[in-house]
């Protein structure tokens, strides 16, 4: 046993190694870019075309390398840019929800929700807020594991659970939620980037996913809290080390009645929304009164964006951080200038995105990829959970699910659409793999600052005692997650809103 625990201590050490060396995100898609600018060129040599699927044209490989080639560059680098559909749906989205994050709103949410749990849900609640706490992106990962382990600490139960159990939430249950939130709106654009690649008419909106992700939520939520209870707490066994000197931050006196005003205030703008839906001739709805497809879900992005900006303003001006309507605007401000390293990425993405499309070579891949995939009949399920291993071994190495997400999709996603699945479930696929294995991998960037977490408690605590903790949620929720799949699949039950697996 000694052995097998060192030889995977040289793995993760090789891991490591060979992760560190890769170029910034950034720097990888000019490398794509690049690239396809090459193997265009190569393929156009050898006078490469492909039979389009959907309309029967046999489409050329062009080369990236020509007079054509060259003015495509050049004349379509700003649009290539300012129209990737990804782009506008996440600042989007975050212009509501960092308001309500810089406010002050989601911290206290989450802070209180945990603080208020009766001990003997607590497990259950700090899982639960990890992968609701989702919405304000990141912040979670950082909020909820130290929140937790003083919570466990103060109870008399091992901080280091509660730690596990919050890092387990939020970083391997990202993807899930009750809500549509940011990380939808992003995988949803590129997504749709992709599947036109095929069917110029497809579209992936942020509620594709959203029935497979609240069940996901509450699947993982047992998982996470059972996993706790069952294996990390008897492993742990009781605490011993120093005592910890309790958080004496203290919330202003209006901060829970501004927190009540808000949810007030959210709950009018939601029955104000449905209230609507219902109406005779409703303008949410289509011409047969249904929702699917109609303007609400077309404009599900506005919608809930209206809804974080109402709850935010709202709680803003009752604990005393909205004076003005300078704040508003500033508050709004500094959520998207923490998005600036996505947009720089964007700018990047987009160029390889659009390459790989005008050259067809996107078309080409997934026709022809299909065609080998059919011949070998590796198809069906066996050919979606190796999809989800392959994405969450390739974790190990490019950690941004955004970044992560741009390589695989224009390959992925019209590769499958030519064996008859729909776009959402390819990307449901790949959220699964995405991930479970956040926690694992030793470039996961938020590993040092969990690790620093851990040394509170323990200061021996070193990146085995991180991986020891972390592997079991990991590896449940991966099982959790396929098992979930496979019934949505069997059962035809939709993943969203008239979303299947198979259109």
């Amino acid at each position: 046993m000694k052995e097998k625990r060192k030889l995977f201590q040289r793995f993760l050490d090789l891991v490591e190694r060979v992760g560190n060396k890769l170029p910034d995100p950034f720097a990888i898609f000019i490398g794509l870019a690049v690239f396809m600018i090459i193997i265009s060129w190569c393929f156009s040599l050898f006078n490469a075309s492909v039979v389009h699927p959907g309309n029967g044209e046999t489409l050329p490989i062009k080369s990236l390398i020509s007079a054509e080639g060259l003015q495509f560059i050049l004349t379509s680098m700003l649009d290539n840019f300012t129209g990737f559909a990804p782009l506008g749906l996440v600042l989007v989205m975050m212009l509501g929800v960092g308001l309500a994050e810089k406010v002050g709103m989601l911290d206290y949410a989450v802070r209180k929700t945990i603080l208020k749990s009766p001990p003997y849900l607590l497990t259950y609640t700090v899982v639960f807020v990890g992968i609701m706490g989702n919405l304000a992106s990141d912040a979670a990962i950082v909020l909820v594991p130290p929140l937790a382990a003083l919570v466990f600490y103060k109870v008399g139960r091992h901080p280091l659970a509660g730690l596990a159990a919050g890092f387990a939430g939020a970083g391997a249950g990202f993807t899930a939620n009750l809500f549509v939130a940011g990380t939808d709106a992003l995988l949803a654009g590129i997504s749709t980037e992709a599947a036109r690649f095929v069917d110029e008419t497809m579209t992936v909106t942020p509620v594709d996913n959203w029935f497979f992700n609240i069940v996901s939520v509450f699947a993982l939520t047992f998982v996470g809290g059972l996993v706790t209870t069952r294996l990390i707490e008897p492993r742990l066994g009781k605490y011993t080390g120093e005592a910890i000197e309790e958080d004496k931050t203290e919330d202003l006196p209006q901060t829970k009645k501004a927190f009540i005003y808000s949810l007030i205030a959210g709950l009018i703008y939601v029955l104000i929304i449905v209230g609507t839906i219902f109406i005779p001739n409703s303008p949410l709805t289509n011409e047969e009164g249904g929702l699917i497809p109609s303007p609400f879900l077309d404009g599900i992005i506005p919608i809930i964006l209206f809804f974080f900006l109402i709850i935010g303003i709202t709680f803003g001006i009752v604990v005393g951080t909205i004076k003005s309507s300078k704040d508003v605007s500033h508050y709004m401000a500094e959520s998207i200038k923490d998005m600036s390293s996505y947009i720089v990425l964007v700018f990047a993405i987009a160029q390889f995105t659009a390459y790989f499309n005008w050259s067809n070579l996107g078309t080409w891949l997934a026709v022809n990829g299909a065609e080998l995939l059919e011949s070998i009949n590796f198809t069906g399920l066996p050919l979606i959970i190796a999809y989800i291993i392959f994405t969450s071994m390739l974790n190990f190495l490019l950690t941004s699910g955004s970044a992560k997400w741009a390589i695989e999709a224009p390959i992925f996603v019209p590769m499958f659409m030519q064996l008859g699945y729909h776009p959402a479930f390819t990307q449901v696929a790949y959220r699964v793999g995405d991930s479970s294995t956040n926690i694992i991998t030793p470039l996961f960037p938020y590993m040092v600052i969990v690790l620093a977490f851990m040394q509170r408690y323990d200061k021996k605590a070193s990146i085995g005692t991180y991986i020891s903790l972390m592997l079991p949620y990991s590896i449940a929720f991966l099982i959790t997650w396929i098992i979930l799949i496979i019934a949505f699949y069997y059962f035809g039950i939709p993943f969203g809103p008239g979303i299947h697996a198979r259109y």
